[in-house]
């Protein structure tokens, strides 16, 4: 049985494709199933080829990037999706983020860290690394009213949270691990994947990166994160 990830490659730009299609052909863990050069023709390979990961540009031409994810991620047995961008810090990323895309990868990633996140996210883990989580946070400083109320949500969101929901969303928001979050809060792997879970369902999110994206939304007000009263400690702190 073939157990390899099937991978279909979307970027407008022929070179940016062919150097992918080298790097992922190169691991034997990896299947190169499809190209697309626009979100168009991405739609329609996937259609065909039902990958488990697609590498999805942003910026392109007929059918961009975030209106392909939406569509791919709408149907009933969804692709995991990695976006790719030259930017360090491009609104249109965090827009595919927050409608369930399951992380972003800089165009200038070394070789061995893109084959580690494909395989990383087809395994249902989102990849959100410490500095995407940086530039994300100056992405999200937007001033227009629906930031402001982005902003307003997230908060009133994180008040629904105890004190250690609180931290284990906060730590997710650095793009800490499973295994960093408990050695960093002296947890179990297993207790911090149950507060996860709790969290996906407090803050009606559908990943990881979702739940990174509440809480980088939150930061951005002028007025401190509130306590929520409760602190938490009873239910999974040594």
């Amino acid at each position: 049985m073939n157990t390899r990830v099937r991978v279909v490659v979307v970027d407008d730009e022929p070179l940016a494709r062919s150097a992918l299609t080298l790097i992922l052909g190169g691991d034997p863990e990896l299947e190169l199933v499809g190209e697309a050069a626009d979100g168009e023709q991405a739609v329609a390979v996937v259609r065909e080829q039902s990958p488990d990961v697609v590498l999805m540009d942003i910026r392109m031409p007929i059918r961009d990037g975030l209106d392909a994810t939406r569509e791919l991620l709408s149907r009933a047995d969804p692709p995991r999706v990695l976006v790719l961008t030259t930017f360090d810090a491009d609104d249109m990323v965090l827009q595919a983020l927050r409608i369930g895309a399951h992380g972003f990868l800089l165009k200038d990633t070394p070789p061995a860290e893109i084959v580690a996140a494909v395989k990383q996210v087809a395994a249902g883990r989102p990849m959100l690394s410490p500095s995407v989580t940086a530039q994300l946070i100056s992405v999200a400083t937007a001033g227009s009213s629906d930031e402001a109320a982005a902003r307003e949500r997230a908060r009133a969101a994180l008040t629904s949270l105890t004190e250690r929901e609180r931290d284990v969303a906060e730590a997710i928001g650095r793009g800490l691990s499973n295994s960093d979050i408990a050695k960093e809060m002296h947890l179990s792997i297993a207790t911090v994947k149950s507060y996860t879970s709790r969290l996906l369902t407090k803050l009606d999110a559908e990943n990881r990166v979702q739940i990174a994206i509440v809480v980088l939304n939150a930061r951005k007000t002028a007025v401190p994160l509130p306590n929520s009263g409760s602190d938490g400690r009873g239910d999974g702190r040594p």
